[in-house]
């Protein structure tokens, strides 16, 4: 739908030239059970995603909080709080927020933290949210501090001021926004500033999933794409999945690649278990990057504890990256300890990097 604007509002928006975008993020990964969303991934993802919370296997105190607020909402004919989703990458941060939409029976916009670069980007998106429409900021910790800051107003009292004109002839406008939500996504919420953070009226955590709903998410994909999987198949891959349902699905779709290569089509247990350690994939979900972290610790660091920037210089990858996409699980699994002097190992750690090097 054409949204008109005022003449003032376009020469304001439009006053810079456009700026060349660079992610700087941006990587080639060539694991199995990367969290990160790579490009193979987007259209798959698109073809899987639930569309309402009955099919959303998992968090299920998420999604019974979310319900509730979003049904309440819909009763009193109000936009839902805005919401923050904190977690991992692959646990379904997106997907929520599409459900979410799709609840409240309203407009889906969508962009990410580092596609905003400019207060101009934003506004342009603002003026044209409908009554209750939802807003989807991923990566939303990467948002600049100006752009952080221009939703203030944006959030809190809906209206946003454009300044038009330089020096002595500068003016402010000051335009009003229908009600909408913004809903943001992010893996680390502690980069968000206090204000901006404080300015979400619901935040929720979204934690790794049991193998149960793993298994539960595979056999729905599967049903979607095809594959004939069977109930012990299902459990393996579950199994090396690192509690995370994009690393599932990928795993799923690689498998069946054996499947039609090295079987008969059928994704069978044996055939599962074949297929991840070619995968390298180990039976806690551990691939080669993984197990070369927590040896480095032990081999080069006497288990340490070991700063996160000496580990990423030793390992040739970013603190970020390291922080962001393989901590969490080694974290989660009792694999790997923080402490305020660096990371240690642990004995479950040892214990398994020995088994692996024995095989």
């Amino acid at each position: 739908m054409e949204i008109e604007r005022d003449t003032e509002l376009d020469q304001a928006l439009n006053g810079e030239p456009p700026r060349k975008r660079v992610d700087g993020d941006a990587k080639n990964r060539d694991s199995a059970v990367t969290a990160e969303k790579l490009g193979e991934d987007a259209a798959v993802e698109v073809s899987l995603r639930p569309k309402v919370f009955a099919d959303f296997p998992g968090q299920d105190k998420v999604k019974q909080k979310l319900l509730v607020f979003t049904e309440a909402a819909k009763k009193r004919g109000e936009p839902l709080d805005h919401t923050l989703l904190c977690g991992p990458p692959g646990l379904g941060k997106t997907t929520l927020a599409h459900i979410l939409a799709n609840t409240l029976e309203a407009e889906f916009k969508s962009t990410s933290g580092p596609a905003l670069h400019r207060k101009g980007d934003l506004a342009a998106i603002l003026t044209s949210l409908r009554p209750g429409s939802v807003f989807f900021i991923d990566e939303i910790h990467r948002l600049s501090r100006d752009i952080e800051e221009y939703l203030y107003s944006a959030m809190e009292d809906f209206y946003i001021d454009i300044v038009t004109g330089e020096g002595l002839g500068a003016r402010s406008m000051r335009f009003q926004l229908s009600p909408f939500t913004l809903v943001g996504a992010t893996t680390r919420a502690g980069l968000l500033k206090a204000p901006f953070r404080d300015r979400f009226g619901i935040v929720e955590r979204l934690s790794f999933y049991d193998r149960d709903a793993l298994v539960s998410i595979l056999t729905r994909s599967a049903e979607l794409l095809g594959v004939n999987l069977t109930a012990e198949g299902g459990s393996h891959i579950a199994r090396r999945s690192r509690g995370t349902p994009r690393v599932a699905n990928r795993l799923l779709k690689r498998v069946r690649d054996y499947a039609d290569v090295r079987g008969d089509g059928v994704v069978t247990g044996e055939l599962a278990e074949y297929a991840l350690n070619e995968l390298e994939v180990d039976q806690l979900g551990l691939d080669h990057m993984d197990r070369r972290i927590l040896s480095l610790i032990i081999d080069k660091f006497a288990g340490g504890p070991v700063g996160i920037d000496t580990l990423s210089a030793a390992l040739s990858e970013e603190a970020d990256t390291l922080e962001e996409v393989y901590e969490p699980f080694l974290l989660q699994e009792g694999l790997l300890q923080k402490t305020p002097r660096g990371r240690m190992v642990t004995e479950l750690s040892r214990a398994h990097i020995k088994s692996v090097d024995t095989k």
